[in-house]
């Protein structure tokens, strides 16, 4: 057997690496030349994620291990209330409340942190004025009515606030503030029938010592190593583009790969290796139709956030979500795209020995939406305005859907067979609509960009 040579082309770009491998032996590969090209092939498929994608799964530890000493320290501040014979004599037992603020309220991001204390401070201030309420009503009416009156208001408002709780509007950022207002309201409205203190003295003390919990859990979430869900929202999807550039590049160096090598491989090898294939260089898109409900969370978080950074008060977040929601269709197209040429694989090749299918148009169509992509995805995460001139996104999107008739030879397509016919129309229609679905993602970035005054450079 002759000794194989392989010739190794890299190109580089701002965060990622492309590596194409190319197999010079005539003759027939055996197992070992098999495992080599199947390693060969994964190497190609991890080159393709940037690499920052890599550095966020150490940042992810990191950021876990600072989120639970901030946690620590919070506990420890808290408990001092306590330990401290001066604190303990200022608030006494009521501070288990500052306690038991830290550990339901502090979460991962300073936004939800925020959002949460800030519901439990309306719900603890509502729910406290209107048991205080209450009771004072009842205390006033005396008797067995007492007891029957602080039923009714309980069941009353009980009900209607759950009620509330059901609404998406409510539920999507007041939910944790409405639960607190019912508990809130039941404890004080209860406790005025037992304790001989004022009911208003304990509904005091305790709003008091809530504050104190909620004021460390902002002060070490905020100043201290703060990690910022604005931030994650706006990482997450500048890699989401890459990453489908990323998949259309695989794509496109996978269907070089296979003209190259369809002689060395015999049709049972072709169907053995087709499943697997799919599924490594369609895989991060199938990471992108997962992303929405994170999208959403870290959205809702980074609308709670103070300013910081490049992100002000009244920042575009809903054209965030807007954007990948677009990503995300065009991931669905992108998979559709690969499970049509997998299907009609043999058809393609055929057509493509004939000469009926323009295999070079289609490799400049997917080379622009690649790099329309990347351009959006760099515009976002510099964030800077879109380029207006001559060589613009819009431009060269305009000329792949030009270049889109060129895929088909027209006077061929007569002779076709059905299933070659039908197979070429799927593919040039699903490449139709990436193209539309890239056009809409330039229109969605644009106007993030004068959304968000982006500077032109």
């Amino acid at each position: 057997m002759e000794a194989t040579t392989t010739t190794t082309t890299t190109t580089s770009t701002t965060t990622h690496h492309v590596i194409s491998i190319v197999n010079g032996g005539e003759e027939s590969v055996g197992e070992n030349n098999n495992s080599n090209k199947e390693k060969s092939r994964v190497v190609k498929l991890l080159s393709l994620v940037p690499i920052a994608s890599c550095c966020c799964y150490v940042n992810l530890d990191t950021r876990k291990t600072i989120h639970s000493i901030k946690v620590g320290v919070s506990l420890v501040l808290v408990s001092l209330f306590y330990l401290l014979n001066p604190l303990f004599d200022q608030v006494g037992e009521n501070a288990m409340w500052a306690i038991m603020t830290v550990v339901v309220t502090f979460e991962f991001y300073p936004g939800a942190t925020l959002g949460k204390g800030i519901n439990r401070g309306l719900g603890t201030i509502l729910g406290g004025a209107m048991g205080v309420l209450t009771a004072i009503f009842a205390q006033t009416i005396g008797g067995i009515a007492n007891s029957i009156t602080i039923a009714i208001l309980i069941f009353v408002s009980g009900s209607v606030a759950t009620y509330f709780r059901l609404v998406p509007s409510i539920k999507k950022r007041y939910d944790y503030g409405v639960m607190i207002f019912i508990l809130t309201f039941n404890l004080v409205a209860v406790s005025g029938v037992r304790v001989e203190d004022p009911v208003w003295e304990i509904a005091r003390q305790r709003l008091l010592t809530i504050v104190m919990g909620f004021i460390v859990c902002v002060c070490v979430n905020i100043f201290v190593f703060p990690l910022w869900a604005s931030d994650e929202l706006h990482h997450s999807l500048v890699t989401t583009f890459f990453n489908l550039a990323n998949t259309i590049q695989g794509c496109l160096l996978e269907q070089q790969e296979e003209e190259e090598d369809a002689k060395f491989v015999t049709q049972k090898e072709k169907e053995k290796e087709s499943s697997s294939a799919v599924n490594n260089k369609f895989s991060l898109c199938n990471s992108v139709l997962d992303s929405k409900s994170k999208h959403e969370l870290l959205a809702n978080f980074a609308k709670w956030e103070p300013w910081h950074g490049k992100f002000g008060f009244s920042y575009p977040w809903e054209k965030y979500l807007k954007i990948g929601q677009v990503l995300r269709e065009l991931a669905a197209f992108l998979l559709t795209v690969g499970n049509c040429l997998q299907a009609s694989k043999q058809a393609m090749a055929l057509l493509r020995e004939s000469h009926s299918i323009q295999l070079e148009s289609w490799e400049a169509i997917g080379s622009k939406v690649s790099w329309a992509l990347r351009e959006l995805g760099d515009s976002i995460k510099e964030m800077r305005k879109l380029d207006d001139d001559s060589n613009s996104i819009s431009t060269k999107l305009k000329a792949a859907k030009a270049e889109l008739s060129l895929v088909i030879s027209m006077s061929k397509v007569s002779s076709l067979d059905n299933e070659e016919v039908l197979a070429i129309a799927s593919f040039v229609l699903l490449l139709s609509q990436v193209l539309d679905k890239v056009d809409q993602l330039f229109k969605e970035v644009d106007e993030l960009g004068h959304l968000a005054a982006f500077p032109t450079h």
